[in-house]
């Protein structure tokens, strides 16, 4: 077998889809896309396509060590991104080949159901009860929100309250057996993140996210874990094996790895594994679209340390595209009780409504992430 076609196909909301076909019409589909920099990683794509076409598309591992080492700058977002699409359409390929779903591939499923979250609150959280009471209702029982707005360096105890406030309204909401998540978006300061998590233990959360911007993970990272009982989790923007170690020795107890931007199904499976080493969970990150979550679904049936699975159904950044736009069946993203079922169909175990991408790819997107400023005019973190 061998790849003769590479397509790329920017789908709203926020998307990019890659699919690669073969001389024998099994084709294989990946998502690979930087939020905000759809097109940058288009390029990307297709530039590194020349280093697979015409190769068999079952060397996953051959073509992940090329993809990513053959160039001599290599690594950040935009080439990672790149990658990982390759990696999932190939996984797929792989599975569709041998007639299974790639978590059989990958040494079989570990459980037989996936805890998943939803969103609630939005970029700047507000209406958080009425929010939860809605998840909650729908059958989830673990939700994410942003724990404010923009912050400052060192913020107001009103601001500080005001987060406090938030997560309270969540927790009662949810009760004692529900589980919620606090993302600071990196918003934070070392020491504005210091004090808000010591706060927050009052409210059990499952974790905080990025409660520091990624390039601090060093010693400030290990300052935030060390100020409080409150589970640390990073990682949505860190690109592989290599970088998440930081994180790790500075002490988190959960990474992030994005499957479309961490090097895809191969390199998840390899983080969760240096994960584990260190008694740390998974929960991959993914905001994304269908194969995205896919993707991470495969790697969640497989692997022991996961934690808990993000999802994008009516996130609030989903406006002229949804989750299940793009699938011919998608019962496989039912998810009951909170829990998504394991796909037995092969490859990613979805099936993709060709047609509707081929469709939305004549419009595209042109999405960008929001620019914040403070109340003074300089740049706040989004």
């Amino acid at each position: 077998m061998k790849i003769t076609g590479i397509e790329t196909f920017l789908v709203a909301p926020r998307w990019l889809f890659l699919k690669v076909s073969t001389d024998e019409g099994i084709t294989g589909w990946g998502e690979p896309v930087v939020e905000g920099r759809a097109e940058t990683v288009r390029a990307a794509v297709h530039e590194l396509s020349e280093l697979v076409l015409g190769q068999d598309p079952l060397r996953i591992e051959d073509h992940w060590q090329v993809l990513r080492r053959s160039g001599f700058y290599r690594g950040g977002p935009v080439l990672s991104s790149a990658l990982s699409g390759f990696d999932q359409a190939l996984w797929d390929i792989a599975g569709k080949v041998r007639g299974c779903p790639v978590h059989e591939l990958l040494g079989g499923p570990v459980r037989d159901r996936v805890r998943v979250y939803s969103w609630v609150g939005g970029d700047r959280p507000h209406d958080i009860g009425a929010a939860v009471a809605r998840q909650v209702e729908a059958g989830y029982t673990a939700v994410k929100m942003n724990v404010a707005g923009p912050l400052t360096a060192i913020d107001t105890p009103a601001q500080a309250a005001a987060a406090l406030e938030r997560a309270r309204e969540a927790r009662e909401v949810l009760g004692p057996h529900g589980d919620l998540a606090i993302d600071f978006h990196g918003r934070a300061s070392p020491a504005m993140a210091r004090r808000l998590v010591r706060m927050l233990e009052e409210v059990q959360p499952m974790f905080v996210e990025e409660p520091v911007l990624p390039e601090l993970q060093g010693g400030a990272l290990a300052s935030v874990v060390q100020a409080s009982t409150v589970p640390v989790a990073v990682g949505e923007r860190l690109y592989s094996r290599w970088e998440v170690k930081p994180a790790l020795e500075a002490g988190v107890a959960v990474l992030q790895p994005d499957p479309s931007h961490a090097g895809g199904i191969s390199e998840l499976r390899r983080i969760g594994s240096l994960a584990e080493i260190y008694g740390a969970s998974i929960a991959p990150h993914c905001p994304l679209g269908p194969i995205a979550l896919a993707a991470s679904l495969q790697i969640a049936f497989a692997t022991p340390n996961f934690l808990i699975q993000e999802q994008s159904l009516r996130l609030h950044y989903n406006t002229g595209g949804e989750l299940l736009d793009y699938l011919l069946d998608t019962s496989v993203f039912d998810f009951v009780a909170g829990y998504a079922a394991r796909p037995l169909g092969p490859g990613l175990g979805v099936e993709i409504d060709e047609p509707a991408v081929r469709r939305a790819a004549e419009t595209g997107h042109s999405w960008r992430n929001p620019v914040w400023r403070h109340e003074d005019g300089s740049l706040a973190e989004w």
